[in-house]
């Protein structure tokens, strides 16, 4: 009797730890809240010149095609690149965009985009607007802010992709 109690022990066990084991690997291909660690010089030099540094993760391919494309009229101004740079660039945020991303929030912004759309803007996306439903449009308006794409003025840790709630500032 005692060693059947002890093979039931075992077995409880070993179920125990495949279960912790299936958990851990399920949350694992989800993915964590932050945005993996992406680096690149060239996009870091190019881009960050500007503004911030914008996860790749943040939107999907298609939109980085475009903006990437389109560089001659970016948001308004010139920021046209030898066309090695433009290259090089393009291949890294296409490689490391949203569809591409094994992370929850890239796989939620993806799943918020429709097919049809290529959005320009992360902040027009309805994942975004979701998340930032209860900020007043007067914040963003802020000096300090700005607008809705300066990331950094209230996530501290935006450009190396943590949006964590818990670090969220808003500016006076």
């Amino acid at each position: 009797m005692q060693t059947q109690w002890l093979r039931v022990g075992v077995f409880v066990a070993a179920m125990s730890a495949a279960g912790s084991f299936l958990i851990s690997t399920a949350r694992g291909e989800e993915g964590e809240r932050n945005l993996p660690k992406v680096s690149n010089p060239t996009w870091k030099a190019e881009c960050s010149s500007c503004h911030m540094l914008y996860h790749p993760g943040l939107l999907p391919e298609r939109s980085w095609t475009r903006i990437m494309g389109t560089l001659d009229r970016h948001f308004g101004e010139n920021a046209t690149l030898d066309p090695a740079a433009r290259e090089e660039i393009t291949r890294f945020l296409v490689d490391h965009s949203a569809e591409r991303q094994q992370n929850r929030r890239s796989i939620r912004i993806n799943q918020s985009i429709k097919s049809n759309e290529t959005p320009l803007r992360i902040s027009t996306t309805r994942y975004f607007l979701a998340r930032h439903d209860e900020v007043p449009e007067a914040i963003f308006q802020y000096k300090s802010v700005g607008s809705a794409a300066n990331c950094v003025a209230c996530h501290q840790g935006a450009d190396q992709g943590d949006f964590s709630e818990s670090k969220v500032r808003i500016p006076r």
